[in-house]
Formats: C-alpha cells, sequence, structure tokens
C-alpha cells in the first residue's frame, strides 16, 4: 500500500470530511478525493460511506483506520525517543482540559512555559466534554476525575475545594443563610443538566438539607462554569463553585463557610505510548512546580 495514501485516508478519517482534511493537509478536496479514490481502487474496497452529513468509516475502512492508528501510534513514540536522545522537548503538544479549569488556571501559565521551551508548540483544547486520548484526540488530559482508562497513566495532582458563593448585592437584597435548609428561599444557580457536568456531585446544592423532601428547583442553569460564575457575580443568586474560580476582582461572598461541597480530584492523563515522551514529562514538572493545593 502507498504510505501517503494511507496517511491521507488516516487525516480524513479523522476529521470526517474530504474537506476538513484538505484544511489540515494543505491539499484541494479533488486532490484528497483523487487519493482516496486510488486507495479503493488498489484495495478492492470500498473504505467510506459517502452522506451529506459526513463519512462514515465502512467495515474495511474500519480495519484499515485502526491499523493505521497503531502505527501513527508507533512513528510519534518513535519520533519521541529520537528527540529525547537530542536532550530538547520539542513539536505539537495537546493538551485538553475544562473550560474553567483552562482560563483560570492553565492559560495564564503558557506564556512561562512557552519561554521556557520555545521548541514546544502547545495546543490547548478546552471543552467540558472529555477527550479521547487513547484516539490521540490529545496528548495529555488534565482531568476533574480519575481516568479509568487502563491504557493511560495517570497521576494525581491536587484536591480543590468547593463552596458556596454570592455577591454582595444578592446577599444585601436577599440576606445571607445560615444553615442549608434556608436555601429554600434563596435563588439557587446550577450547571445545566442538558449535558453530563465535568465534575461528578457538581449539583450537589439541590438536594443540601433537603434529606427526604426532594430536590430544589435552581433558579437559573448554565452548562458552563464561567458563566455560572459571572451570573452569580451579577447577583443572580447563590451557587457552588470550585475555588480556584474565585478572584479578588469578582468580590464574591462565601456564604456559610463551614460548608464544603465534595472535594474535586484533579489528574494529570496522558497514553502509555507516550510514557517517555520529553514534551509529556516537561509540561507535567511544569505545572506541577507553577501550582500548588494552595490554588486549589
Amino acid at each position: 500500500m502507498d504510505w501517503d495514501k494511507i496517511r491521507i485516508f488516516y487525516a480524513v478519517a479523522k476529521a470526517g470530511s474530504f474537506t476538513h482534511a484538505g484544511e489540515a493537509l494543505h491539499l484541494s478536496q479533488s486532490a484528497i478525493s483523487r487519493q482516496i479514490s486510488g486507495l479503493e481502487e488498489s484495495l478492492k474496497a470500498s473504505l467510506f460511506h459517502r452522506h451529506a452529513r459526513g463519512l462514515i468509516l465502512t467495515e474495511q475502512g474500519e480495519i484499515l483506520y485502526r491499523a493505521a492508528h497503531e502505527v501513527y501510534g508507533a512513528v510519534t513514540q518513535a519520533q519521541e525517543e529520537l528527540n529525547a536522545a537530542k536532550g530538547k522537548p520539542t513539536g505539537v503538544l495537546k493538551v485538553t482540559t475544562t473550560i474553567a479549569l483552562g482560563e483560570t488556571v492553565v492559560a495564564p501559565l503558557v506564556d512561562k512555559f512557552l519561554t521556557l521551551y520555545p521548541s514546544i508548540h502547545l495546543d490547548l483544547i478546552l471543552s467540558d466534554t472529555p477527550l479521547d486520548l487513547s484516539m490521540r484526540e490529545a496528548d495529555v488530559a488534565i482531568r476533574l476525575t480519575e481516568p479509568r482508562q487502563p491504557d493511560l497513566i495517570r497521576r494525581f495532582l491536587f484536591s480543590a475545594h468547593v463552596h458556596l458563593y454570592a455577591s454582595e448585592k444578592y446577599l444585601q437584597t436577599h440576606g445571607t443563610p445560615q444553615t442549608l435548609r434556608d436555601l429554600d428561599d434563596h435563588q439557587i444557580l446550577c450547571y445545566g443538566n442538558q449535558t453530563r457536568p465535568p465534575v461528578p456531585n457538581l449539583n450537589w446544592l439541590v438536594g443540601a438539607g433537603r434529606e427526604g423532601l426532594g430536590p430544589r428547583t435552581p433558579a437559573l442553569t448554565i452548562n458552563n462554569l464561567i458563566a455560572l460564575r459571572r451570573a452569580v457575580a451579577t447577583g443572580a443568586g447563590i451557587a457552588s463553585l470550585p475555588d480556584y474560580l474565585i478572584t479578588d476582582d469578582l468580590q464574591l461572598v462565601r456564604v456559610m463557610p463551614e460548608v464544603e461541597a465534595p472535594k474535586i480530584d484533579i489528574f494529570y492523563a496522558y497514553p502509555e505510548e507516550l510514557r517517555n515522551s520529553q514534551k509529556v514529562i516537561a509540561f507535567r514538572d511544569f505545572f506541577l512546580s507553577n501550582v500548588s493545593q494552595e490554588d486549589f
């Protein structure tokens, strides 16, 4: 098989369309289409079902994709080992984490990291939906739950504390609750349930102090912690927020400071095949040396 055609096939399969693969490879859509047609002809097999909404791998395409993925993994590992032999981390490092953690903790460190490691191109991917590291959607993940995949190396980093917060404006208007049951008379803000929250028990507040009475109905739900924090800051109500989201400029008040929600355990994870990757190790050590438990 023509390796160049396999490379193009792999890009198309990951992108789900000729157009997006062409953008990634800097090739025209017609050139991509010709390469795929040539590969299908040489294999005497159809690799894609073509639909209006995109391309879907056939059974034969799935077989080839798995093989190509293994080859790419081996090539990546070999490249990492070669770079390690030269003693300098280099190349693209794709790091994924949640939107809130990425914006408030990771992004502010980027300038310092790139200054220390100018040969690394950092690709920071923020998403509250976990990416598949085994399929190399990212190289490294900083996750708010422990990864369960057996092929991932994971390291516990910190436990983030979570408390109740409200604005001074809200408390002046509605009063300050003294017990969890008092929250029945307040506007509760929660993470939206249209998508799975990035942290288990994130919406513990709806049931706190309501044993046997059923959950409260939130006044507002938002499926983004940054937007939820903003709503609290403008006086919309009381919400449970990780402490690392709280900055002095927001002027938020910790309500019932003795009440603490379930802690959030934060993990650093990456595929087994990148165990010896210099850039993965460099970012891990940098993160640990620039962020401490006190920040959470």
